[in-house]
């Protein structure tokens, strides 16, 4: 049988999408409109209001608002108190961090090791804490450090001692807090991805006479990382924004301001003190400091290679 002229070659005759790259964006039109409504908008009337003088007096209309381009960041940056809380809340996000990722990943490691039933009670126990909103759960910590009625100073034989009179005491209380609300997120992400990597590669590298610690630096990390990052630069976000657990915990701040951060600090300023516009320039100096941790932290990572 001889071949037909012209060579045997087909050619689709299904037609080709009409659009182009137009069309993904008309899906996405209706989700970046609500985004845009919830997200862009109150960020420009952040930033806008910082640029203004406004005050409880331009509020009720007593006085007109007034420009005032930088003279609210200028104010902000000579303000000693500011700086003395910005590295607070540095230092305490930093720890919350850290701690959170540890426990976390300690937990997600410990789940691949337990049967069903425990593995299901710590799950149980641990969405619980994430699901407790933020107030109920330092109160709940506040009755149980509490100097005359809570049980662990009597366990530890304490006695009366307060944690929340001295200044790292009371960091460190709430730093537990912090970490008991956020490890939860940590260890159902971790879990999940250490459950997809494949069983034989922690085998093979079991049978090579790995220990744990070394299964985890040397195997479960490098495939992890992109997990990682997410978890990482979420406790970032949420540890340097913490509000309400310095707020009640702490009474609004420690004694003579002792345990302010950045988002305390600036509710005391915009509602406390009426200064709404210096409050709007804590928020935007905050919004872009986390930004721009987020960006070099993404930025090394494709530097390395990682696919984010």
């Amino acid at each position: 049988m001889s071949r037909p002229r012209g060579g045997s070659r087909k050619f689709s005759t299904a037609p080709r999408p009409q659009g182009g790259w137009t069309t993904p964006w008309l899906y996405l039109a209706p989700a970046l409109v609500v985004l845009g409504g919830l997200l862009v908008y109150p960020i420009y009337q952040l930033g806008l209001i910082s640029f203004f003088q406004y005050t409880q007096a331009q509020v009720s209309g007593g006085e007109p608002t007034t420009f005032e381009g930088f003279g609210n960041y200028s104010a902000l940056f000579s303000d000693s108190q500011f700086w003395q809380v910005l590295v607070a809340t540095v230092l305490f996000a930093g720890a919350c961090v850290v701690s959170t990722l540890a426990v976390g990943c300690a937990l997600a490691v410990l789940l691949t090791r337990v049967r069903a039933l425990p593995r299901l009670v710590l799950m149980l126990a641990a969405l619980g804490a994430w699901a407790t909103p933020a107030v109920t759960g330092s109160t709940v910590w506040l009755l149980l450090f509490d100097p005359d009625f809570g049980p662990v100073n009597r366990i530890l034989g304490l006695g009366d001692h307060s944690w929340t009179y001295g200044r790292l005491s009371a960091f460190f209380l709430v730093l537990l807090e912090v970490v008991w609300c956020s490890f939860p997120f940590v260890m159902v992400t971790v879990y999940a991805g250490i459950r997809a990597v494949p069983s034989e590669v922690l085998e093979a590298a079991a049978l090579d006479g790995a220990s744990q610690w070394r299964i985890w630096r040397s195997v479960l990390t490098p495939m992890l990382r992109p997990i990682l990052t997410v978890v990482t630069i979420q406790s970032v976000i949420w540890d340097f924004k913490v509000f309400t657990q310095i707020y009640v915990m702490t009474n609004g701040g420690g004694i003579a301001g002792q345990n302010l951060v950045l988002n305390v600090y600036a509710y005391q300023q915009a509602f406390a003190s009426s200064k709404y516009s210096l409050g709007s320039a804590i928020g935007v100096v905050m919004l872009l400091m986390l930004l721009a941790v987020t960006l070099v932290y993404l930025r090394l990572l494709r530097r390395q290679g990682e696919e984010l």
